[in-house]
């Protein structure tokens, strides 16, 4: 995925990211990654609406849309997964 998306893909992630952040330090971790997977939720969910021509197209691309989208979020959680285990040390110091 690395190298198949723009700059400003990763510029509106990071901005996203840091509002999450921001949360986090007066929120538990938890609950701002619930609140992230339900805002994400949303949009995409407005993003199939906004596509589709009336409610039957809708009603028709549910399923194909929320394949896409589970897809999707495992790549990522995968990549990102991924990335943590090889940098554990660098965000969790105390690890051993």
């Amino acid at each position: 995925m690395t190298n198949e998306v723009s700059p400003e893909f990763w510029q509106r992630a990071d901005e996203i990211i840091a509002l999450a952040n921001k949360q986090a330090k007066e929120c538990d971790v938890g609950k701002v990654s619930s609140s992230t997977l339900y805002a994400a939720a949303r949009y995409n969910a407005f993003n199939v609406i906004a596509s589709a021509n009336d409610v039957e197209e809708m009603k028709n691309d549910k399923e194909e849309a929320i394949g896409y989208f589970v897809d999707q979020y495992q790549k990522m959680l995968t990549e990102n997964l991924d990335e943590y285990i090889k940098t554990y040390v660098k965000y969790k110091p105390h690890a051993k």
